[in-house]
């Protein structure tokens, strides 16, 4: 007898379809879920290394110090150095007595021009006259006593001959003569003396200039011994000006160079002058250079004892010159940062000698072939590698007004 399986009712074999329907649909959105992830995390994986590329490619520029060079080149600029000064009467003196005594007269007060031998004043000087006559009458005695010895002389000279006087007696007339002479010699120049003295009774001017001070009235006691001036005496064409050039700038100053003199109450006038000639050597406590400065005045128009201010212009040094934000000031003191073939830098020390302003003249340590670091940072120390950009030529040093200070 055979068993027959039941066929599946309807209903069952609905469910089943539907079964499977929805087990391809949900494979079908697995794969796609997957799909969607693997492709999020491959464009996240990629992006990552993009931005990994560009943070290594970033960090690689950071990392280059990039520097702007230049060079040193020869200073040849011209330089006005402004110095003060005071003016002086090309001869200037103080006018003293000679002779004591009484002030009788002023014939000049302070202004005045005078010219060489006019009279300034008179002294008068009693006891002086006094002195005078008596020394005219001692020579008077003094002759007189010579003209005796001269006869007694002559009347023992005879005696000596006949024999009647001995040789000591006529020896001792003989030496009468001789001091009598001697006696008269000295009266003569004590007359010349006091004869002198007279003529200092009046004062008169060494040479022509203007009376810059009167220190005596009528009536003053003047005393020779003293040392007090009576008057005081300049020549006010030319003038003189004294000023102390800086050890840096010393060497480029040379006689005969042409200068300007300035006044501030002057305002817009300028005189030329001329070196007339310099100390040639460095003053150990001011290094300073003392030079004169001759200064015509024709016109009378500047005073001396005035304040000015002296431009001496001076000519290029011909040394190496570098600009001013090349040098690095350390501790150590001034250095350059030049960078070397293989892009090192290396921090030199160097000798500044003039400022002209825009550049330093450096007088050593540094090379005309040297490839200098334009305004070196703080951080840069010796041995960094840099990257150099296209090099410049320094510009030209402008010439530049100085005070009477040296460089640091």
């Amino acid at each position: 007898m055979s068993h027959e399986e039941p066929l599946p009712s309807p209903d069952s074999a609905a469910l089943a379809a539907d079964r499977r329907r929805v087990g391809r649909v949900a494979r079908i959105i697995a794969v796609v879920v997957l799909v969607l992830l693997a492709l999020g995390a491959g464009r996240t994986i990629l992006s990552r290394l993009a931005n990994a590329r560009v943070l290594e490619a970033g960090a690689g520029e950071r990392s280059v110090t990039w520097v702007k060079t230049t060079t040193a080149r020869t200073s040849d600029a011209t330089q006005d150095v402004l110095l003060p000064g005071t003016l002086q009467g090309f001869v200037q003196a103080p006018i003293s007595a000679r002779s004591s005594g009484y002030l009788k007269r002023w014939t000049h007060d302070i202004g005045s021009h005078v010219e060489k031998g006019e009279l300034l004043a008179e002294i008068e000087s009693p006891e002086i006259d006094q002195q005078l006559s008596q020394a005219v009458a001692a020579r008077e005695q003094a002759a007189s006593t010579l003209d005796l010895a001269k006869s007694t002389f002559t009347r023992w000279e005879g005696l000596r001959r006949q024999d009647v006087v001995s040789q000591q007696e006529f020896d001792e007339r003989r030496s009468a003569v001789a001091q009598a002479t001697a006696n008269l010699a000295a009266a003569e120049a004590n007359v010349q003396r006091l004869r002198q003295l007279e003529g200092f009774k009046r004062v008169v001017a060494p040479f022509a200039g203007v009376i810059t001070r009167r220190n005596v009235d009528v009536g003053d006691l003047i005393d020779a011994g003293a040392g007090r001036p009576l008057f005081q005496l300049a020549q006010t064409d030319p003038l003189r000006v004294y000023v102390n050039v800086p050890q840096a700038y010393a060497n480029l100053v040379r006689p005969g160079q042409k200068v300007t003199v300035t006044q501030a109450e002057l305002r817009g006038r300028r005189f030329a002058g001329e070196v007339a000639r310099t100390s040639a050597s460095i003053d150990a406590a001011t290094r300073t250079m003392q030079v004169e400065v001759i200064l015509p005045n024709r016109d009378g128009t500047l005073l001396p004892g005035a304040y000015v201010q002296v431009s001496l212009p001076l000519g290029g040094s011909q040394v190496l010159a570098v600009p001013n934000n090349a040098l690095l000031f350390r501790g150590e003191g001034a250095r350059v940062a030049v960078v070397d073939a293989q892009n090192r830098v290396r921090l030199k020390p160097v000798t500044i000698g003039r400022n002209l302003g825009e550049s330093f003249e450096v007088l050593e340590g540094v090379g005309a072939t040297d490839r200098l670091v334009l305004n070196p940072s703080d951080s840069l120390a010796d041995g960094d590698v840099v990257t150099p950009a296209p090099e410049e030529r320094a510009a030209p040093a402008s010439a530049a007004r100085a005070g009477p200070k040296a460089a640091p």
